[in-house]
């Protein structure tokens, strides 16, 4: 009788644990519109995506790993300057685009170049959390999304 109070003792502990990583309180992450243009250089390409949080917390995206590249940096631009950063902040309830002309990553020193109808894989990595893993489909350079 002992041993069935402790397990569920513990059952209920593990569910209460669940419901706080997974509530709303905490980011609720999902990545949409995600592609890298064919790349003109044969060792560096862009990439876009959409992160949309419907969680309770911001998320900061520290980082994006990939074998694909020897570097990957998160950027953005300001006053048409491209500057690395070390972090991206997914808003609470709103979104971090990637997109031309704003924010994006930067793959360099690239295994190989990718080309249109190839899928590049990405492991996106967190402050807190864990990491999200995406395969990206590489498109036409003069590809632009809709919307």
């Amino acid at each position: 009788m002992r041993a069935r109070l402790a397990l569920a003792a513990g059952a209920g502990v593990l569910a209460l644990a669940g419901c706080s990583a997974t509530g709303p309180s905490g980011p609720e992450l999902k990545v949409s519109g995600a592609y890298i243009p064919q790349p003109v250089l044969a060792d560096m390409a862009a990439g876009y995506l959409t992160l949309t949080n419907t969680g309770g917390t911001d998320a900061k995206l520290t980082s994006v790993t990939s074998d694909f590249a020897g570097d990957i940096t998160m950027n953005t631009t300001k006053n048409d300057q491209m500057l690395q950063v070390k972090a991206l902040t997914v808003p609470a309830g709103g979104r971090l685009d990637l997109s031309l002309g704003g924010n994006h990553l930067m793959f360099m020193d690239l295994k190989h170049k990718p080309m249109a109808g190839d899928k590049v894989s990405l492991e996106l990595h967190f402050a807190k959390g864990s990491p999200i893993e995406v395969r990206v489909p590489v498109k036409p350079a003069t590809y632009r999304p809709q919307g």
